[in-house]
């Protein structure tokens, strides 16, 4: 169920939007998203797009967890920002250089770099084709040409996933 502009917003469009009002989940959507990101960590379910995002806090440094829908483009993969750029996720990964931490079964260390707003057109398109949960955020239809997405682009922070290799130690690989 999604928003259908002849009957207005769907109850579930709504509903998702009370969870998420002014772009802040509030106290059931805290609890919901804790939930997931415990069973996305898990790997429980599939497909393994369903991860959850673990991140030092910037404020208090206590890792906290997301949970997160991972789209692919073009061999690879990327986090999106359904709520936009004021989301405490986008906020501790600046604050963290990047770097933390994927869970789906197992731990990857990964580097989030930002996506150029002129490149996130395609992204966020494949994004809404994945997760149906940012198709009551986004408001572009998920076949809507790439133009639409283009025109909002700049309000939905993109990552590229890459693994984060730590540096080799000096004298390595003589």
């Amino acid at each position: 169920m999604r928003h259908d502009a002849e009957a207005g917003p769907t109850r579930l469009h709504r509903f998702d939007h009370w969870l998420y009002r002014g772009g802040r989940p509030n106290r059931l959507a805290r609890a919901i998203n804790r939930a997931w990101a415990t069973v996305f960590a898990a790997g429980v379910l599939q497909p393994d797009r369903m991860v959850t995002l673990r991140v030092p806090g910037r404020r208090t440094g206590r890792v906290i967890s997301f949970p997160l829908v991972v789209a692919d483009h073009q061999g690879e993969r990327y986090l999106v920002a359904m709520l936009g750029q004021d989301t405490n996720w986008v906020h501790n990964v600046h604050a963290a250089g990047g770097r933390a931490v994927l869970r789906h079964g197992r731990s990857e260390a990964v580097r989030l770099d930002g996506v150029d707003p002129a490149d996130r057109a395609p992204i966020l398109r494949r994004y809404l084709a994945v997760s149906p949960g940012g198709r009551t955020h986004i408001p572009v239809h998920p076949q809507a040409p790439l133009e639409e997405f283009e025109q909002v682009a700049a309000e939905y922070p993109v990552f590229r996933i890459t693994p984060d290799r730590p540096a080799a130690p000096p004298g390595a690989g003589r």
